[in-house]
């Protein structure tokens, strides 16, 4: 019961920091699960996964509602990212079958991917400064259907590859689908509006962190009472966090969390596989009933 309690706070407290903040997802989860919650890493990079696939989901209707999805990015990005996710999970079944090299692999990745997510956090607003005093020849808010179709099609090569690259991580993670993707898509289409660019990023992730959990799911990756604990925790403080984030210093928030995934994605990487202790067996003294050792050897003497 308090293993329960526990991994619903963990939910909740990682659904206030998406709700305040709009990152922090599988970025935060995974390692929480991992290194406080001791979840085996790949049980946890699976469930998170598909977590991030059902919880993504209510944003990204509201996104659509709102007309803020570039339908052809997110096609695009599809394009690379869904037949990478699924390569990325049949090649994990059929040549990692060490279990210490499967998890040493995801570690590593999940490390990297931290630190990356960590420092696109903290800096988040230079790297947009700095493409926005160099803007080149993309779409802007006012572009028509067809300068802005044309502008895509001028970018799918680089769209594809970013969706292949998501794909893989996505896949080996938990994380980047949602504040490296937008990152990656502020540096292709500085001029797209962010609300655009976040809400075609979040449409594009719930398709990616489907397939790629679908995958976990059936490579037996994924603890469905996990999963459920972390919904019921992480659903109403996502509603709670949005409601207060115009109240709260997300800039300072977004500096510390970024700070914590840097420092966490460093220790995976230096401490990749941590060895278990030795299990220790306890002799056990099994004594029997007289009548039965009498029976025994009243049978030997018989025999003999």
């Amino acid at each position: 019961m308090l293993a329960d309690f526990q991994f619903i706070l963990a939910g909740a407290l990682v659904g206030f920091c998406v709700g305040v903040t709009g990152v922090g997802g599988g970025s935060l989860m995974t390692p929480i699960l991992i290194s406080f919650l001791k979840v085996e890493t790949h049980i946890a990079i699976g469930t998170d996964v598909l977590f991030a696939a059902i919880s993504k989901f209510c944003g990204s209707l509201v996104h659509a509602k709102k007309l803020n999805i570039v339908w052809p990015i997110v096609g695009w990005l599809a394009l690379g990212s869904i037949p990478a996710s699924l390569g990325t999970t049949w090649v994990l079944d059929h040549f990692m079958g060490e279990a210490k090299e499967y998890k040493k692999l995801l570690t590593i990745v999940l490390g990297g991917m931290l630190i990356l997510t960590g420092a696109s956090i903290i800096f988040r607003g230079r790297i947009e400064a700095f493409f926005n005093r160099h803007q080149h020849d993309v779409a802007g808010e006012a572009a028509g259907a067809d300068e802005h179709s044309q502008v895509i099609l001028k970018h799918k090569a680089w769209i594809l590859f970013m969706g292949v690259m998501l794909g893989v991580l996505v896949t080996l993670s938990s994380v980047g689908a949602g504040a490296f993707g937008v990152m990656a898509l502020v540096l292709l289409f500085p001029k797209l509006p962010m609300i655009r660019i976040i809400g075609s990023d979040v449409a594009h992730a719930v398709l990616l962190t489907l397939v790629a959990g679908l995958g976990h799911l059936k490579s037996g990756n994924v603890d469905m009472h996990l999963l459920g604990l972390l919904l019921i925790g992480s659903i109403p403080t996502i509603i709670i966090g949005t409601l207060l984030s115009s109240h709260l210093p997300e800039r300072a928030i977004r500096r510390v969390l970024g700070v914590t995934l840097m420092l966490l994605g460093t220790n995976f990487i230096v401490n990749p596989v941590k060895a278990k202790p030795p299990a220790v067996t306890t002799p056990v003294t099994i004594t029997l009933p007289k009548e039965f050792i009498q029976t025994v050897s009243g049978d030997k003497h018989g025999q003999v």
